[in-house]
């Protein structure tokens, strides 16, 4: 009897061993079987920064989108009730996720961090300057690219660390060549009016976490064959640039916001290069042939893991094509309003994804330019199989959208709360689109909020030190996918499903071998 109990004693840990190492083989399959097969390719990522799971992504955004609706609805309610009516809706409550965010604020200028927090989309979780000092900009000049004088926007922009870029009053910026933006920066004009054209405009390369946010830029030419600083310490020489607006390359979490961008040498905004996690909203765009370009290359397949949001944007008068020109990637076309094109409005040439939904189309004149969507290059065998979807989008004027791949079939259509916006929600969502208080932007009624000159803080050279901080987190589900800047955030996203697991079931197992000891 002694000896058998001896020889099962001897068993039961190996028995134990061996289902152990079955649980942790199997794992990883049953974490993949428990996303819906349509999420199953996505996880062939080609970029390190691409979320596994777009979709969830999209259903994030619309229900940000959904929640600020339904605040300014009942507050509409409220208005009508005479018994609980107390006052107007305040203006500042749009509807809009992004500026409700932070714009009834009464005091956003002394905690203008908080706007980090505001994002929505792939970009959302983008930083910027978050955490780091204020960088006050008052000398507009830029005389030497290699060189830069402290206090002005140039000098401001290659500093190694985290900085919350602000404006001591009005200004026009006349670049001499392409302004190289580090990684870590929010450029903010907010309460101020600051112009930037010139050559080159704002290079976004090999870096991450930038936030530009509401600034003019405009008349942009090429530049380059000559020195220009990217760091305090380094000098490279550079090629001649294309002339865009705003270049992105090579870059991951970028978020383009409330800017005002026409009349550039080539495109307003590209996205190139495996550049992901990139958010362009509330802008308004204008007077431009090429407007947008989401991809280097057809042949460029690292761009498969490009993921844009593109939302909240009035693509106003005087456009021909690529609202946006996409070639790899997934791309969400969200609450945009467009009012009108000479060509197209979205055009594709290598299989991107293209989700659209609750956008106003709005058809010009032209009988032959009424579809939205373009194919480039590309027949029918080939561009049937791209995904290519419209959902509760808003057609006028004979506009018509052409769907193909998985966004013909209803099937692929899911149970969304997402519905054809009204034109009144489409203005209500867009009215703001483009730099504050421009006349120029949404139909000429963009509003002004009140602003201070400079951002708090005693101002020294260049550098404000102290200034307001940043606003709280709310980062849900992105926490693990985009990151923070908090360590127990970081510490948590080191863990992944399968090692939480694994944790478990040691600890499991420990505590078993020692109470069953004999």
């Amino acid at each position: 009897m002694v000896a058998h109990q001896g020889v099962h004693n001897h068993q039961k840990p190996t028995c134990i061993c061996i289902i152990w190492f079955c649980l942790l083989v199997t794992l990883p399959h049953h974490g993949r079987a428990s996303f819906p097969s349509s999420s199953a390719s996505s996880f062939n990522l080609s970029l390190p920064h691409q979320h596994p799971f777009p979709e969830r992504v999209v259903l994030n955004v619309q229900r940000k989108l959904n929640d600020s609706l339904s605040r300014r609805q009942l507050l509409t309610y409220q208005q009508d009730d005479d018994t609980t009516a107390s006052s107007p809706i305040p203006s500042c409550i749009t509807g809009n996720p992004i500026d409700d965010c932070w714009r009834c604020d009464p005091n956003w200028s002394e905690n203008r961090q908080r706007l980090a927090d505001c994002s929505i989309g792939f970009g959302q979780g983008t930083l910027g300057g978050k955490g780091g000092r204020f960088y006050l900009v008052t000398d507009s000049s830029d005389n030497d690219a290699a060189n830069p004088v402290p206090g002005t926007l140039r000098h401001a922009v290659i500093q190694p660390e985290p900085l919350w870029i602000i404006f001591s009053g009005d200004m026009g910026i006349t670049l001499r060549h392409e302004l190289i933006i580090g990684s870590f920066k929010t450029i903010d004009g907010r309460g101020t009016n600051v112009q930037i054209t010139g050559h080159g405009c704002l290079t976004i390369q090999q870096v991450s976490h930038v936030i530009i946010h509401n600034v003019h830029i405009h008349h942009c030419k090429p530049s380059g064959n000559t020195l220009v600083a990217s760091s305090p310490t380094h000098v490279g020489f550079r090629g001649v640039s294309d002339g865009d607006g705003i270049s992105v390359s090579a870059s991951h979490h970028i978020w383009v916001d409330h800017c005002s961008l026409g009349y550039c040498s080539d495109g307003l905004i590209d996205v190139i290069l495996a550049s992901t996690a990139v958010t362009i909203s509330n802008n308004y765009f204008h007077h431009h042939d090429e407007v947008m370009l989401l991809g280097h290359d057809d042949r460029y397949t690292a761009d498969s893991g490009m993921q844009v949001t593109i939302a909240f944007n009035h693509f106003g008068e005087g456009l021909v094509q690529r609202m946006p020109r996409c070639r790899h990637g997934y791309i969400h076309v969200v609450n945009n309003d467009f009012t009108a094109w000479e060509m197209y409005a979205i055009g594709g040439s290598a299989n991107p994804t293209i989700n659209s939904q609750g956008n106003r189309y709005t058809a010009p004149i032209d009988p032959n330019a009424k579809e939205v969507t373009k194919r480039v290059e590309a027949n029918e065998k080939h561009w049937g199989k791209w995904n290519w979807r419209t959902e509760g989008d808003f057609m006028v004027n004979g506009a018509f959208f052409v769907p193909s791949g998985d966004g013909v079939s209803p099937a692929y259509a899911r149970a969304t709360s997402l519905q054809a916006k009204t034109a009144d929600v489409i203005d209500q969502l867009t009215v703001n689109a483009g730099v504050f208080g421009d006349p120029s932007g949404r139909n000429g009624q963009g509003r002004g909020f009140p602003g201070i000159t400079g951002g708090g803080g005693t101002v020294t050279r260049g550098y404000s030190k102290g200034g307001p901080g940043g606003g709280g987190s709310d980062d849900g589900l992105f926490t693990m996918i985009f990151g923070s800047n908090s360590s127990a955030a970081a510490a948590a996203a080191a863990l992944r499903p399968g090692q939480v697991w694994s944790i478990l079931f040691t600890i499991i197992l420990l505590w078993y071998f020692q109470h069953h000891r004999r």
